[in-house]
């Protein structure tokens, strides 16, 4: 399929829903007053009456005051969260192939993967999803590159389910009238560029990709003698993989998008928001005022009025009784600290179940050193969305990590074989060094563990040649290798040491 012809309408009407959904969940997600409020004044709930109920940042906003509205960005905080329980540390990536590993390896790390899968895990919580993108450019890097792109600027097109095309656009200029777009088409064996100069609300047409600096870098990389568009990738797979947030969207079953973890919540962030305005309107009004008689004010001259001087000890002539109740009065409200923290501590607890989480991932319950087991049942709420996250990440990723190997060589960056790596996801939680010191030493006093268990405790991701060099170091630096008293002299098949060098290594001919 083409590109979209000249004159058509953008965004895709069909798009419509899921992009206008997006634009709230951004706006939350930006944290900025001025665009929530946006997003929010052209809707409203409506009542079974009739009578439409504005919600805190869907009511209008007072042109003839102060604006003190608060918000707390929350919807933030779950999002980095989101991100943080999947990639905080990053995932084991493994081939076969002893060089595809080291070029994997170079290739991830080069190209910053662990921060790439951050980014775009946040935003797919924020967003339903999120793009991975195989990319490359000669002149900046000699290797094909992994991206995020973000879904709300990006057009899908599923067959039975599955991810068949998709086609990103990105604003290159706009003077109020005219906007520039660059597309950027991805099917199976080639990408399609195109420069389109329309409206706020269509295409336009299509103009050369040198008529902007944008875009002017990628005519040299298009086919020669095609259809001045395409570029041919000279492999049969789709060179972008969406993974979704969770699924499935609760407003519309129908969509492969997947939900927002927002989905549900927008109700609570406008109390919580709203309680934190009504927590600051009362240290406002509790600043302490004095209201005093007329006869305490200083002339100040025709014109400019009177005033009070704070200053002032000792006041006379003033015209009232001392006992009349007319002298200086002390005005100051009380503050609701408890009512208001209160309120606000029950909101985020349940805004953050909602969205999937438990409170102890957002510190609500304390920072007390805990061991990973202690910490995994407070937040077993937050572990299970993990899992279930990772079970959306774990194969699309794993197909673009294949599909960057085989770009990579048929660039001519490397020459390995290309595989599907097996992707291990780190743990969200690392275990406190000073418990697992404890617990060692306990053990060991109580001489219930070996030294090689002590080992496979303190690093668990090692494997066993790893494990069995450190044990023999230990033992070798303590001078615990020793033999068995009873094989004292003893050679041949069961002695110790037997069939074994200095160092442990095996002897030639062995």
């Amino acid at each position: 399929m083409p590109l979209p012809e000249n004159d058509t309408p953008w965004p895709p009407p069909h798009m419509a829903p899921a992009l206008a959904s997006m634009e709230i969940d951004d706006a939350w997600y930006s944290g900025d007053r001025d665009r929530i409020r946006k997003a929010h004044q052209p809707r409203a709930d409506t009542t079974a009456n009739g009578r439409r109920f504005l919600r805190f940042w869907e009511r209008p906003k007072r042109l003839d005051t102060a604006d003190y509205s608060l918000h707390v960005p929350l919807a933030g905080d779950i999002a980095t969260t989101s991100a943080d329980l999947l990639f905080s540390e990053p995932p084991t990536l493994t081939v076969e192939t002893e060089a595809t590993q080291k070029r994997l390896d170079e290739l991830t790390e080069a190209g910053g993967l662990a921060n790439t899968l951050l980014e775009a895990a946040e935003v797919a919580s924020a967003l339903r999803g999120a793009y991975l993108r195989v990319t490359w450019n000669a002149d900046v890097a000699s290797r094909a590159m992994l991206t995020a792109h973000h879904a709300d600027t990006a057009i899908p097109e599923w067959t039975s389910g599955i991810l068949t095309a998709v086609t990103f656009w990105r604003e290159v200029s706009a003077d109020g009238v005219r906007v520039r777009r660059h597309l950027e088409r991805h099917e199976p064996g080639r990408i399609l560029h195109a420069l389109y100069e329309g409206t706020k609300s269509s295409l336009g047409r299509v103009v050369p990709l040198t008529e902007d600096e944008a875009t002017r870098d990628l005519a040299g990389s298009l086919d020669k003698g095609g259809d001045g568009q395409t570029i041919t990738t000279g492999i049969k797979r789709l060179t972008a993989g969406y993974v979704l947030n969770m699924g499935p969207d609760r407003q519309d079953r129908r969509s492969l998008l997947g939900r927002s973890d927002y989905q549900g919540v927008h109700g609570l962030f406008h109390s919580l928001d709203e309680v934190w305005t009504s927590w600051m309107r009362d240290i406002r009004l509790a600043r302490a005022r004095l209201i005093v008689p007329s006869g305490y004010l200083t002339n100040d001259g025709p014109g400019v009025g009177a005033s009070f001087d704070l200053d002032r000890e000792v006041w006379s002539e003033v015209n009232s009784s001392p006992t009349s109740g007319e002298g200086i009065t002390q005005n100051q409200f009380l503050i609701r600290v408890d009512e208001h923290a209160r309120t606000a501590d029950a909101i985020v607890r349940q805004a953050v179940k909602v969205a999937g989480y438990s409170a102890q991932s957002f510190g609500m319950d304390g920072d007390a050193v805990a061991t990973a087991t202690e910490v995994v049942a407070r937040e077993r709420k937050s572990m299970i969305t993990r899992d279930k996250k990772s079970r959306y990440w774990g194969p699309v990723l794993a197909d673009m990590l294949e599909v960057l190997l085989m770009m990579d060589v048929q660039l001519g960056f490397s020459k390995v074989t290309a595989e599907r790596p097996t992707i291990e996801f780190g743990d969200s939680v690392s275990e406190d060094p000073k418990s697992v010191a404890e617990t060692l030493s306990l053990l060991t006093q109580a001489q219930a563990v070996s030294t090689e268990t002590k080992v496979r405790i303190r690093n668990p991701d090692w494997d066993d040649t790893a494990v069995r060099e450190e044990t023999d170091r230990i033992l070798k630096e303590t001078g615990q290798m020793t033999n068995d008293p009873s094989m004292t002299g003893a050679e041949g098949p069961g002695a110790p040491g037997f069939g074994r060098q200095a160092g442990g290594e095996q002897p030639k001919g062995a």
